[in-house]
């Protein structure tokens, strides 16, 4: 029978006029179903939650319709939404936290770490209902998780500025006390064990802050992959979802083969990979797995569809995979992608090509002219100082 999968997708919310991030969730989110859409820490982001399938295309036509209804919903209020790990025009000032008690807690607890949670990412779930079984996959497939992180980078800036990083979201994510590569653990209690003292010690206030790369659901038979960046086209969410399912399946059959866990118990390697992918994305090298040396992005992601060829079969998936997969190296990373509209074009423009992927079109829509020509020129003045790229093109772009 073929694993059911499932995604989360985060998404910022911009004003269509300037492209800057906005605290408008509650009016996007109002009039939409709340066991699909709902609110994340900050009221510039919104989440929305797929359906369980079995097959990719199904997983698809999921993604692409939340997509359409959402981006209605947005529009309605002179808004759009992206996905991307980061947007380019963002202001921590301009940003106010959710209301409810857990996300106070959390903005009073970890200050700075919270305010600049200006970030969206891509969760994948794949049904694992034995959940002994599905800790030991996670050490498993922990090697490989990183080159996932490269094929779905999309945030080289932040607050105006070229980072130099495909995904600067991974560097603030990684800022968290939980985020970042999970230990091993036997089976599912010395897991649990392993939360509950994280707890117990004051630095996480319950399980949900659990932020690792991969970690068994708190409240679903699932592992839950969160590594990845929000992903502005559709195709890549499929094809991280695909190949995810696949490392598990992959991994399930090693484990019930006995061979020896891929990790073997080293971490510090895990997160120099992540931090790789996040700098170079699918335009430099990634660490592979088998090696542990650096190597072109192609050589390790066609390494990857090798691996798990036989899993892709077993699903019926090896072609649209492969297809996917040899599309996105040819197109390179979003955030490539971004940052050369951005040296062409200017920010704006930027926005603009995340917000078309987002919506599935092929290229950016006209935009309307801001309505206070004072704004605009406020908002020139007030990145001008860390704007990628000449100031006049920035202004003119505006």
């Amino acid at each position: 029978m073929t694993v059911r999968i499932g995604v989360e997708e985060e998404f910022h919310i911009v004003e269509v006029g300037t492209g800057l991030l906005v605290p408008r969730a509650a009016a996007v989110l109002e009039g939409l179903p709340e066991q699909t859409f709902t609110t994340e820490l900050q009221q510039s982001t919104v989440e929305s939650n797929s359906g369980v399938h079995s097959s990719l295309d199904g997983l698809y036509s999921d993604v692409i319709g939340t997509r359409r209804r959402l981006d209605a919903a947005a529009g309605a209020h002179g808004l759009a939404v992206v996905a991307a790990g980061t947007v380019p025009l963002a202001r921590t000032e301009d940003i106010r936290p959710t209301a409810g008690d857990r996300y106070r807690h959390m903005v009073d607890e970890y200050r700075m770490i919270a305010d600049e949670q200006l970030i969206c990412g891509t969760h994948v779930h794949v049904d694992v209902p034995d959940r002994d079984l599905a800790v030991r996959v996670m050490c498993e497939v922990s090697p490989w998780l990183h080159v996932l992180l490269a094929l779905s980078a999309s945030s080289p800036f932040w607050e105006g500025a070229d980072t130099g990083y495909a995904s600067w979201r991974t560097m603030l994510w990684q800022r968290w006390p939980t985020a970042g590569p999970p230990g091993c653990f036997a089976d599912a209690a010395e897991y649990d064990a392993a939360v509950r003292c994280l707890v117990d010690s004051g630095v996480i206030s319950d399980a949900g802050m659990i932020y690792y790369d991969i970690r068994p659901s708190a409240h679903q038979p699932t592992l839950e992959l969160r590594i990845c960046d929000a992903c502005p086209g559709a195709e890549t969410v499929v094809l991280i979802a695909g190949l995810f399912r696949a490392l598990v399946t992959d991994a399930r059959r090693r484990l019930e083969a006995g061979d020896a866990p891929a990790c073997a118990g080293r971490h510090e390697w895990l997160r120099a990979a992540a931090w790789r992918a996040a700098r170079s994305g699918l335009e430099g090298n990634l660490i592979d797995p088998g090696t542990r040396h650096e190597a072109p992005a192609a050589e390790v992601v066609r390494d990857l569809l090798r691996r798990v060829g036989p899993a892709l079969d077993a699903a019926g998936d090896r072609q649209t995979i492969r297809d996917l997969a040899e599309r996105a190296l040819a197109a390179g990373s979003a955030a490539h992608r971004m940052r050369r509209t951005a040296a062409a074009e200017g920010l704006l423009a930027c926005t603009d090509l995340a917000i078309a992927e987002t919506r599935g079109d092929d290229h950016p829509r006209p935009r309307p002219v801001a309505a206070d020509p004072d704004r605009r020129v406020a908002l020139c003045e007030r990145f001008a100082a860390s704007t990628y790229g000449a100031r006049p093109a920035w202004a003119a772009g505006l």
